[in-house]
């Protein structure tokens, strides 16, 4: 084409369709990159088919995928339909003519525009709607299986005397068929006057009537079914009163009807009902009146009511009859709030007693012996002694421990023992070259389990470790000690296949072994690599050679993260813990059901009412669903991940929870029954710490039963802050076997204070049985202290420790140097009408980074001690020394046995104590083949001593003359097992 600017002229272009090649190739990429697509997608799918597949969870995932695929389909089809429908409907009555006016004469351009396209266009419209619809209905999955599944609570709302399942099981789905029925209408409503008014239907500036007939009868019925649906939820909102929030006196989420609600908006509600049905009917004869006129007038008055009988009349109400007289008026309704919330959280069985707060006891020197009775104070710290693990027990870098650990007891000859126990997990980042294979290939496992006695400390302030060493050896026997799945073991592996891993590490050099669990995937099969090679975002699994046949990869290996996948319906306690069960480590990890339908009982937000010092610091004891906002909650199933095998068991806990009935019906076989517990795990069950922290919430304001109480908030208490530091964070629960006043043993319970609201000094003292498998199980127990004198309160006494001027001083000379001080857990113990207050002290200086116990802080009714050991602090306050045995390196060093008047015996005894001692000297070191040549040494005197008190037993019982009694055992050694007259106690706990 010539250049029209006269200038001279170019080459001639000429434009014309891309040549085959080209178009062949443009073709070709396209192809590909929707098969890419298709197939990001697959990989998604498959793999998480295959995950669900390999942990024997498959009906969960098929069940999920098939309820939200239902739901997408039945919802977006509905929603396509009604829109569609009305587009059509609108189109096909249109008017034959168009009045000849500018207006009409802009859209015909519009109309001749699309009309080629207007089959292309509405469906193109509908699709859109429908895709959006359908994914918003199957986000409603849950609210589906609970409402098709839903079994009766067998209790009533004291209101509408309806099961409580309507309004936890029924009402969610009401209220999303009508908030769906709204978004359907008022979308076919937009649709349809677009249509008519593109279509001249409807007028705004042409001549004449603003809308046809057929319009006005159109448009009419959608806004008779709108004010319908609106009826509609006029009669939903009054059952919605019993569930609803709302901000009272001192509960932020208070729920259930107040007087205002049961006398204004509920009778609003009915009215407004009756109204908004006549109006309806109203717009619904518009087809035969062919008239606006009473429609309107309907509407108008709809809207007025709403705001008069709605809003200003619950006004009135609250204004000049319930502020004047609030107590009388609320009371009743108080009452059932009360009643329900106590009822939901499962504390409504609280035993809330008495308790002077002043020991009854002058002579304080006969209760020493009573406080060994009372409890097994714990002076180990979980919470603080991971640092000391880590540099005792670490072995080698790629090992690690978590920041906080978990205490457990177990049976050690015959009696129970409180333990602080950790797994020595993983930690890829202590590896020392990081690539590719060794983190996934060489480095795919811990290694074994690291026990303490709670109780006691060495003469250096270090663990006493009942199971210790590389790999594991002490009281808890034989078992498999590989750990692929743990708290830590957030990597992937790929196990089982050509690569061999690392095992550990000795003297004699790195082990290596293969992993022969069923866990993982199989990735022997290329469409298995590829998914993952995609889905991982690693293209090196799809043509790697270190996998071949046999290769696992495993995945999703944090205990927390495996039950909340196999069972995306139940919520997660922040602390899984681990046990040694039937010669296997299990993580147990406790769940919930819950729900925020239950009425009249407040609301709580999970992870505000979980909160404390330790979650502050640490994600991985937060709850798994913080932001749940529920008002019933369950511990409902127990769950168990094996650490080798990562297999997952639910085990139905809470047989009379409707909701987990629920659940089951909806996902039939995947929770045992509670009868498949073994006694062996049930043993190492205990009360989780989540649910009692929402409890023992709730129980600050609800441990009053009285509705005058409630409201004048007289009695309102709060949880105190950690007085251990200056996080200004809730103190968490400590686990803890004690006695309560009003039992006859001690028992594994987990405990916590209460001070007034604002105050600092005690108001009360709560613990909850955790012996699983037991009557008491439980049962929440608080202590109540007078309010007519002050008894002081964690913060209080850890204020007098650091005060007193001999205490100030000690602590002062531990801190010289670059020392630091950390205080441990302080422990509350109800104690012959008193309250005995224990906190170890630690000290982290030196050369060393890990804290050791070096003082032990004990004060009861005003006398306080600082010793260097447990049993001294106690002496010391109570001015007596304790006629019980202590047991063996009890606060520090071996108790030595009294002595044998037979000389064999005390000659093997001898040797014993010079054996403990080179093991102590050897751990100091450390040097762990001397330390083993101690062990070795010392196991043998005992069983000397044992052999030379039997045989003199046996002359002295042949004879009748009495033989005097001998104590067999010097103590254990720190670090590597217990050492113990008799042989090695039976791994298995007790039946708590």
């Amino acid at each position: 084409m010539p250049d029209r600017g006269g200038g001279p002229t170019g080459p001639r272009i000429r434009v014309g369709r891309p040549s085959r090649r080209v178009r062949t190739l443009l073709m070709t990429l396209g192809v590909l990159a929707v098969l890419g697509m298709a197939f990001t997608m697959f990989a998604g799918f498959w793999t998480d088919w295959l995950w669900y597949r390999s942990v024997n969870y498959s009906s969960v995932f098929t069940t999920t995928l098939w309820t939200k695929i239902g739901l997408f389909f039945v919802f977006g089809l509905l929603m396509a339909l009604a829109v569609g429908f009305n587009i059509w409907l609108a189109h096909r009555l249109r008017p034959p003519l168009s009045a000849m006016s500018v207006e009409q004469q802009s859209l015909d351009r519009y109309r001749m525009g699309i009309a080629p396209y207007k089959t292309w266009l509405l469906l193109g419209i509908t699709a859109l709607v429908g895709l959006i619809a359908g994914a918003s209905a199957a986000g409603q999955w849950r609210t589906w299986l609970m409402w098709v599944n839903g079994v009766p609570f067998h209790q009533k709302d004291p209101q509408f005397h309806l099961d409580v399942s309507f309004f936890a099981f029924d009402l969610p789905w009401y209220r999303f068929l009508l908030g769906f029925g709204f978004a359907a209408t008022i979308l076919s409503l937009i649709a349809a006057a677009l249509t008519h008014y593109l279509y001249g239907g409807l007028r705004v500036t042409s001549p004449g009537a603003r809308a046809t007939a057929a319009a006005t009868g159109h448009l009419s019925v959608l806004l008779g079914i709108f004010v319908t649906l609106k009826a509609v939820a006029y009669w939903l909102d009054r059952y919605g009163l019993a569930v609803k929030s709302s901000d009272f006196k001192a509960t932020d989420n208070w729920t259930g009807l107040r007087y205002v609600d049961a006398n204004a908006y509920l009778p609003a509600k009915t009215i407004l009902f009756c109204i908004a049905v006549i109006c309806a009917l109203l717009f619904f004869a518009t087809l035969w009146r062919r008239t606006w006129q009473l429609p309107v007038i309907g509407f108008g008055l709809m809207v007025l009511s709403a705001i008069l009988i709605g809003g200003l009349y619950p006004a009135i109400v609250q204004k000049f009859q319930v502020q004047p007289n609030e107590q009388a008026k609320e009371a009743p309704y108080v009452e059932k709030n009360l009643k329900a919330t106590r009822e939901a959280y499962g504390i409504e069985g609280a035993q809330v007693t008495e308790y002077s707060g002043t020991s009854t006891t002058k002579d304080k020197t006969t209760l020493r012996d009573d406080v060994d009775a009372t409890a097994s104070i714990r002076v180990l710290d979980p919470n603080i002694v991971s640092p000391t693990y880590q540099q005792l027990q670490q072995m080698r870098k790629y090992y690690a421990f978590p920041t906080n650990l978990d205490v457990d007891r177990y049976n050690v000859d015959g009696a129970d023992q409180d333990t602080v126990i950790g797994l020595r997990e993983l930690n890829l980042a202590g590896v020392d070259k990081q690539n590719w294979i060794n983190n996934h290939f060489r480095y795919t496992h811990g290694y074994g389990v690291v026990a303490a006695k709670g109780t006691t400390a060495d003469a250096e302030g270090r663990p006493l470790f009942t199971e210790s060493n590389l790999p594991s050896v002490g009281d808890l026997g034989t078992y498999q000690q590989r750990i692929y799945y743990g708290e830590k073991t957030t990597a992937y592996s790929i196990v089982g296949g050509p690569q061999k891993e690392i095992d550990y590490s000795d003297d004699a050099g790195e082990k290596t072994t293969s992993y022969t669990g069923k866990s993982g995937v199989n990735l022997s099969n290329p469409v298995n690599r590829a998914a993952y090679a995609v889905a991982f975002g690693e293209p090196q699994i799809l043509y790697s050679g270190a996998i071949g046949e046999g290769s696992r990869i495993l995945y999703n290996r944090t205990p927390k993260e495996r039950v909340e996948a196999v069972a995306p319906w139940l919520t997660i306690d922040g602390d899984a813990y681990p046990a040694v069960v039937n010669h296997k480590i299990q993580w147990i990890v406790d769940a919930y059901t819950t729900t925020n339908g239950y009425p009249y009982a407040s609301r709580t937000t999970l992870g505000d009412t979980t909160a404390d010092s330790l979650t502050a610091t640490n994600d991985n004891r937060a709850v798994v669903a913080q932001q749940n906002q529920v008002n019933y909650i369950r511990n409902s199933v127990k769950a168990t991940v094996d650490a080798y095998t990562g297999e997952v068991k639910l085990y139905q806990w809470d047989t009379k929870d409707p909701v987990l009935k629920t659940w089951m019906k909806a996902f039939p076989g995947t929770v045992k029954s509670k009868s498949s517990i073994s006694a062996d795990l049930m043993a190492h069950l205990r009360y989780p710490q989540d649910l009692f922290k929402v409890q023992r919430e709730l129980l600050t304001r609800y441990h009053v039963k009285d509705a005058t109480t409630f409201l004048s908030g007289s009695e309102v208490w709060q949880v105190p802050d950690d007085p251990s530091n200056k996080s200004g964070d809730a103190v968490p629960p400590y686990y803890l076997s004690m006695k309560m006043p009003d039992q006859k043993a001690q028992a594994f319970s987990l405990t916590t204070t209460f001070t007034p609201n604002g105050r600092d000094n005690l108001s009360a003292f709560m613990a909850v049985d955790s012996e699983a498998g037991t009557p008491d199980y439980g049962k929440i127990r608080v202590l109540k202290l007078p309010t007519s004198t002050t008894v002081d309160g964690p913060k209080q006494v850890q204020s007098q420790f650091n005060s007193e001027q001999d205490i100030a001083e000690s602590i002062r000379l531990l801190k010289g140097g670059d020392s630091d001080i950390e205080y441990g857990n302080l422990l509350t113990v109800p104690l012959d009408g008193g309250l005995l207050y224990v906190e170890p002290v630690y000290v982290r200086g030196g050369g060393l980074k890990y804290p050791l116990l070096k003082k032990v802080l004990v004060t009861y009714g005003g006398n306080t001690a600082f010793e260097d050991t447990l049993d001294e602090a106690l002496n010391k306050v109570f001015g007596a020394q304790s006629t019980t045995p202590p047991p063996a390196d009890e606060g520090g060093g071996t108790t030595p046995p009294p002595t044998s008047t037979n000389p064999t015996v005390r000659e093997a005894l001898a040797d014993a104590q010079k054996a403990f001692t080179a093991g102590q000297e050897a751990l100091k070191k450390p040097d762990w083949d001397a330390y083993a040549k101690a062990q070795k040494d010392l196991e043998a005197a005992l069983k000397r001593a044992e052999e030379a008190q039997a045989e003199a037993d046996k002359g002295a019982k042949a004879s009748s003359t009495p033989s005097p009694t001998s104590s067999a055992s010097p103590g254990a050694g720190s670090g590597g097992g217990s050492a113990a007259a008799s042989p090695k106690p039976s791994p298995s706990p007790s039946s708590g």
